[in-house]
């Protein structure tokens, strides 16, 4: 143990780790502070200490897979539209039913942030498995080290969220954008598209980002319309009613 620690070999490893992971994890910063706004300070807190540990722990198995993992197809495409739904699923606006529903709100954050980050991390890992050069132990003190620094970047995220909406809809079309990238990656369409389809390297992560944003908007405004439709119904059956009884009368 002792002469692992002292091998400059380590701390490179080491180095190389929490720059790889600091540098790609922007995007799972957007993620902690989206899924995350809208719980009470204290269940914030909690959701960020285990959905990040959540997140080292399968970080860590993952990466011990890579070499399968990215020999694959249709692992990234998968990936791809399942953080696609998580996307559009951000920009919906949260129901407000006491304190059973926060509970399930505080899990419902946790599930978010460790699925949509491991999803995200898909193609990082293989970067990270390479530094580690087979040292899994490292990995994991690794990850350990980097994630404070990138909850740290969540927090600061989530309290400018607050004060300024449009970076959640900015934030879930980076998801997209994110999800689009993914998938014209993968083995199964990739030589095609480098092939016969160079543009989509572009236009698919745009697309992407739009498909969130528009289709989160359209089913949240929908979602809000919903309960004011269906109290003017109720309404109009009422006053119905009403006048049904005092023709009767």
């Amino acid at each position: 143990m002792l002469s692992l620690l002292s091998d400059p070999e380590t701390w490179t490893a080491l180095f190389k780790i929490a720059v790889i992971n600091v540098v790609l994890s922007g995007d799972n910063a957007v993620v902690i502070a989206l899924a995350c706004r809208s719980l009470p300070p204290k269940q914030q807190r909690n959701a960020f200490i285990v959905g990040t540990g959540g997140i080292v722990v399968l970080m860590t198995g993952l990466t011990a897979c890579a070499a399968l993992l990215m020999t694959l197809p249709y692992i990234q495409i998968i990936g791809s539209v399942l953080l696609l739904w998580i996307g559009v699923k951000l920009l919906l606006p949260e129901d407000d039913e006491g304190n059973v529903k926060d509970n399930d709100n505080f899990w419902e954050a946790v599930k978010t942030i460790i699925i949509a980050d491991i999803v995200m991390s898909l193609d990082n890992v293989l970067g990270m498995a390479g530094a580690a050069k087979g040292h899994f132990g490292m990995l994991f003190v690794g990850l350990v080290i980097t994630m404070p620094l990138i909850l740290f970047g969540s927090a600061m995220l989530m309290k400018l969220m607050e004060r300024f909406p449009l970076l959640i809809t900015i934030g879930s079309g980076l998801l997209g954008y994110v999800a689009a990238d993914m998938a014209v990656g993968d083995l199964a369409v990739k030589d095609y598209v480098e092939t016969h389809a160079q543009s989509l390297d572009i236009l698919a992560p745009i697309l992407g980002a739009l498909f969130v944003v528009i289709a989160g908007k359209m089913i949240s405004r929908r979602k809000r319309r919903a309960p004011a439709v269906e109290a003017h119904a109720a309404s109009e059956a009422g006053d119905a009613r009403a006048g049904v009884l005092s023709a009767e009368r």
